[in-house]
């Protein structure tokens, strides 16, 4: 997976968002796993994904603030 810039990611609904972040969250967790057992492959992938992981989070609590805001 590459590196996705907030822009991008505020072109995607939600339940896109919600589904990329359980992909992430999965891949964080097998990342983990591999670092315990000293196999990782790309050392700084665990890094990448950690703050993939945060943009999603950003992004969509900017989208149900700014639901909230709309209300």
């Amino acid at each position: 997976m590459a590196i996705v810039n907030a822009e991008a990611l505020r072109a995607k609904t939600a339940d896109e968002l919600k589904t990329q972040l359980v992909d992430l969250k999965k891949e964080q967790f097998n990342l983990r796993f591999q670092a315990a057992g000293g196999q990782v492959e790309n050392p700084t992938r665990a890094k990448i994904v950690r703050r993939e992981i945060a943009r999603i989070k950003t992004v969509l609590g900017q989208m149900t603030s700014s639901a909230h805001t709309a209300k």
